[in-house]
């Protein structure tokens, strides 16, 4: 293992348990989750009441209008399998439907939602408990109202204008203005949809009367949603992809999913020296930064839906390929990427991508439930921007999101917007094995910068030794465009002079920043039979175990 320099003191101590552990981004969330393990449910059907819950608690973030993927460790077929429940375009989003500014703050930004699909599937093929006591606690805070945080008060504030743009949606959270912290906020309208589908199930969203309604009301906004584009709709099971890093094997979701990134990542760190690595030490910062804009900018060239475009997966993460990227790293000089995400044109002298042929050889939130039995939920779920694309849909209480944001309108992309299409989804939730069990689930949202944080936090554990609190709360940084790069004012002074005298322009951003993301973490001590979590403290997460 790497060197490491003294790490940070941890924000708050690691949470234990040796029955089971919830990781969300909101207490009351995790409580639901709990409650659900403690009544003698598994992690799937704490998953399901978790992900419900922050429907409720956490609005702006995710809910049943919005998409997801999961990865899930399911001990009795000892094995790791992903859930693609991303959503698609309609079979009306032609591109020149769209502009750059309709496809990210309109109805016509709305893909098919995918979350219900993806909590039932996981509920109707692993869970034991009646789905009606899933949705218990979610419904609960929706009817009788829930507690606005201080974090909750900000996120409504900052997006008053653009929910003041629907009445149904400025009916829920603008009456008098953006509630307040500290006052309690009821939903009743929401309430009664997820009581729908806690009775009628996938039926009643994808094609009974609440299906009907969320269509009515994206058409009546101007969206693209037909009944079928609904009633067609199924969450899918996948094979997951992995690597080794260092004897442990990384799983993450594959293609639509460009979590692929993360893994390349760490193949390419892998490719150096442990004994040369440590912590917040100037030479381990810059090949760190220098390896993700390489794994962006193969990102970039790649990332699209499978059934269009194909990632060459087996080269960009086989190690002779992350050799050669490795060299192509000026241990002097800070090297300028593109952005993150394709661009006809980007600043001079960018890094292009690598040919890894030759080597075939925002908003969102994150969640991990872990059970007695050993099996492991990963779920990350989103509605895109805060409030998806700012509409409820008619008088459902369900938001819409707005993820076709995340499509490209320019030809040649290819991620290029299109009937049916499933988004380049910049989500990796994680899940890591050790000597064959089950070691690590720690992920987390930020929108593009999931890609770059994900790695940051992985590194943190597997590289540098820290406990699952202390890989959370450790400072982090997020690339942008040319050499550009946003650093939490908690990295060293030294670290960051060091790295602007390499040509990395440094910008220190806020101590605790949600810029780079919310992580929630748990590790599994399977010789002793325990449970440790961490969550964020750059947003609400909380960590309850029992």
């Amino acid at each position: 293992m790497a060197k490491s320099s003294m790490a940070p003191p941890a924000s708050r101590p690691v949470v234990m348990g040796v029955n089971g552990m919830v990781a969300s981004a909101h207490p009351l969330a995790s409580l639901a989750g709990v409650q659900v393990l403690m009544d003698g449910g598994n992690a799937f059907d704490a998953a399901v009441a978790t992900a419900a819950s922050l429907n409720v608690v956490e609005p702006y973030m995710s809910g049943m209008g919005g998409i997801g993927v999961a990865l899930a460790h399911v001990a009795k077929e000892g094995r790791i399998r992903a859930l693609n429940f991303s959503g698609r375009a309609p079979r009306a989003a032609e591109p020149h439907r769209f502009t750059d500014d309709t496809k990210e703050y309109s109805t016509l930004a709305s893909l098919v939602p995918g979350n219900v699909a993806g909590w039932l599937t996981l509920h109707e093929t692993y869970g034991s408990l009646e789905r009606e006591r899933l949705f218990r606690p979610a419904i609960g805070y929706a009817e009788n109202g829930f507690p606005i945080t201080h974090l909750n008060s900000t996120f409504m504030a900052h997006q008053a204008a653009l929910l003041g743009r629907y009445p149904h949606s400025a009916g829920i959270f603008l009456n008098g203005g953006a509630p307040s912290p500290g006052s309690r906020l009821q939903m009743p309208l929401l309430a009664d949809s997820l009581r729908q589908v806690a009775t009628g199930g996938m039926e009643t969203f994808y094609r009974g009367d609440l299906a009907r309604r969320i269509v009515e009301g994206n058409r009546a906004l101007g969206g693209l949603f037909a009944e079928e584009d609904l009633a067609e709709y199924k969450a899918e099971w996948q094979d997951p992809i992995s690597v080794e890093y260092r004897g442990r094997q990384v799983f993450t979701v594959p293609p639509n999913c460009s979590s692929f990134q993360v893994l390349q990542t760490l193949k390419l760190m892998e490719a150096f020296d442990p004994a040369d690595l440590t912590l917040h030490d100037p030479d381990t910062m810059h090949t760190l930064l220098e390896t993700v804009k390489l794994c962006v900018t193969d990102r970039i060239q790649w990332a699209g839906d499978p059934d269009f475009v194909q990632a060459p997966l087996k080269g960009l993460l086989s190690p002779a390929y992350a050799k050669s990227q490795s060299k192509r790293i000026d241990a002097g000089r800070a090297a300028a990427v593109s952005g993150e995400h394709y661009a006809l044109t980007g600043p001079a002298g960018a890094l292009r991508p690598g040919n890894p042929a030759d080597f075939d050889g925002g908003m969102t939130t994150h969640f991990a439930v872990a059970d007695r039995d050993g099996n492991v939920v990963s779920i990350t779920q989103t509605l895109g921007g805060a409030f998806g694309c700012g509409a409820a849909a008619g008088d459902t209480g369900v938001f819409l999101n707005n993820m076709a944001s995340y499509f490209d309108l320019e030809e040649g992309s290819p991620n290029l917007i299109g009937p049916g299409k499933r988004v380049d989804f910049v989500v990796a939730p994680t899940q890591t094995l050790r000597d064959g069990r089950f070691f690590l689930s720690l992920s987390t949202p930020g929108s593009w910068g999931i890609l770059q944080t994900t790695p940051q936090l992985l590194l943190h554990v597997l590289e540098f030794g820290l406990n699952v609190q202390q890989a959370i709360d450790t400072p982090r940084f997020r690339y942008f465009t040319g050499r550009h790069v946003k650093m939490e004012e908690r990295f060293p002074l030294q670290l960051r002079r060091e790295l602007q005298e390499r040509g990395h322009e440094v910008e220190v951003i806020e101590a605790w920043s949600t810029i780079v993301g919310g992580a929630q973490g748990i590790m599994v001590d399977a010789e002793h039979g325990t449970f440790q979590g961490g969550a964020d403290p750059r947003r609400d997460g909380a960590a309850l175990g029992y």
